[in-house]
């Protein structure tokens, strides 16, 4: 009986996913836009309703920049035309972002990354004109960094040196484990995964910043300098729009 329970919340989870994958998609994703895609279990749903809309005629002249190898695999299958964010096609700019998140605080700033791809989320978000955020309500929290573990992209070399630095800031420090291969969770662009949570909330757009001096460090998951509008499914079936 708790087998089904937990079954049919996963098929809950993923229709209110999907719900807000489509909501925004529908209404930000322009013809002719320079558009980022964001990697993870909602923002898939976004792809595959811009897919739909290219399928349908109802988009054209999309150039998109996918922020994974799984976003860039399924922009594939589906056949929305992939530029790499320095191609003359982007110019190292897009119009729009759209990805998910695993926290969104009051204030709508993120924590992202854990599907391990924050480094260049955070290049295609910080290079948008335009940012949104699909979400369940679940991912709202009232502040960042104490529930979901805050990732951080750091040099193998560094590995010890940062982790020391960061419990000297308080934090909690894990090495993301790979699944179903033995060692840590290698990231595409060779580098490690820490994911760390603190005692008691922080500023996150001070610790923004702030991680980002220890050396060795490439990226952190806090993601505070854009505000995004914010598309959240709501368990009765509505999607809200937060800006």
């Amino acid at each position: 009986m708790e087998t089904r329970k937990t079954e049919d919340q996963k098929i809950e989870r993923e229709r209110m996913k999907e719900e807000a994958g489509r909501a925004a998609a529908d209404a930000l994703v322009k013809s002719g836009m320079k558009l980022g895609l964001g990697t993870g279990s909602t923002a898939i749903h976004v792809i595959r309703r811009v897919g739909e809309l290219l399928a349908a005629g109802k988009l054209s002249g999309l150039r998109a920049f996918p922020t994974s190898f799984q976003s860039e695999m399924e922009c594939e299958r589906l056949g929305i035309p992939v530029y790499g964010l320095n191609s003359r096609e982007l110019g190292g700019s897009l119009d729009l972002c759209i990805d998910g998140a695993d926290e969104i605080d009051p204030e709508n700033r993120l924590i992202k990354g854990g599907g391990g791809a924050l480094l260049v989320e955070k290049l295609a978000a910080y290079a948008s004109a335009s940012y949104a955020i699909v979400a369940d309500e679940a991912k709202l929290v009232p502040h960042l960094g104490t529930g979901f573990p805050l990732p951080l992209e750091v040099l193998p070399e560094a590995r010890l040196s940062v982790s020391r630095a960061l419990e000297k800031l308080g934090a909690l420090v894990v090495l993301r484990e790979a699944l179903r291969k033995a060692g840590p969770v290698v990231t595409e662009h060779g580098n490690l995964l820490l994911d760390i949570r603190f005692r008691e909330p922080v500023d996150p757009v001070f610790m923004e910043t702030e991680l980002n001096k220890i050396a060795g460090v490439v990226e952190n998951g806090f993601f505070t300098r854009l505000r995004p509008v914010v598309y959240i499914a709501r368990e009765e079936g509505s999607v809200e729009v937060r800006k």
